[in-house]
């Protein structure tokens, strides 16, 4: 019996570790702004806007975000100070492993914010994109007039293979029928609120990506059917799209993790 349980305990520490060795890309911001784990570019980079990128700069002068020492998670963050309209962004390439026919993996990260205080219009925290938040992304937003406001995720293939003709994203059905939406947000200005986005298959016909907060899921997409086009070189990990608050510890997977594993994430006060 004693032997069952160690071995029972034993296979239960290696399964809960496992998905610390999907890890692609993390950026703590511990101690500096370079990404601790990278299969690609480490840096961070800021620019005036995503339509400016070939002058981007590896440090934080193009953009209202300051290296806030001490006051994230376990050390450090990123401190949001404005409503950011300026480009800050990690390169996709080698740090998101994208695939055209069968994109598959998981976004986590941390925000600490008042959105009803903290927030003008619409604001996404994060977009996975190398275009637009409508054209082949992932992304997770607060809306801009509900009180409370909502927070939403949003994914989106080739805009051409879904959008109807003539009618604004955002007022287009097969747009709005698409998110997952978060009527009652958990997020504070006093403590930390863990996002996770784990999506499976997109490109193939079959893809879909749910929604977590604080390791609970909160929804599932409708499937997603159309392609995801990128050109890799242009591809970014946007931070802070007009968005005013702190951000902390950004990870990506190269799989889609189980809802238990997420709940680990969730609940560890450092890994």
């Amino acid at each position: 019996m004693r032997h069952l349980i160690l071995s029972l305990m034993l296979t239960a520490g290696a399964f809960a570790a496992d998905w610390k060795k999907d890890v692609v890309f993390r950026a703590t911001f511990d101690g500096s702004l370079d990404a601790k784990v990278a299969k690609g570019d480490p840096k961070l980079y800021t620019a005036k806007s995503y339509k400016e990128l070939d002058g981007a700069q590896a440090n934080l002068s193009a953009a209202p975000v300051e290296w806030a020492k001490g006051i994230g998670r376990n050390g450090d963050a990123l401190r949001f100070t404005k409503k950011n309209s300026n480009a800050v962004f990690f390169k996709a390439k080698g740090n998101v492993p994208f695939d055209p026919k069968n994109w598959t993996g998981t976004i986590s990260f941390w925000l600490k914010l008042d959105p009803e205080k903290d927030l003008e219009g619409f604001t996404d925290p994060i977009q996975l994109t190398d275009k637009a938040y409508n054209d082949s992304a992932i992304w997770v937003d607060f809306s801009k007039d509900e009180r409370p406001r909502y927070f939403r995720l949003g994914v989106f293939g080739s805009l051409k293979a879904w959008n109807t003709p003539g009618v604004a994203p955002d007022k287009d059905p097969n747009f709005n029928n698409r998110l997952v939406t978060v009527k009652q947000h958990p997020f504070s200005s006093t403590k930390w609120t863990h996002v996770a986005v784990a999506y499976s298959h997109l490109g193939s016909g079959e893809g879909e990506a749910r929604l977590y907060l604080d390791g609970k899921l909160m929804g599932t997409t409708p499937r997603i059917p159309e392609i995801f086009e990128w050109d890799i070189e242009k591809s970014t990990i946007r931070l802070g799209v007009e968005y005013k608050g702190l951000f902390d510890d950004l990870a990506v997977f190269n799989r889609q993790l189980e809802a238990h594993e997420i709940a680990e994430i969730a609940s560890l006060t450092t890994w």
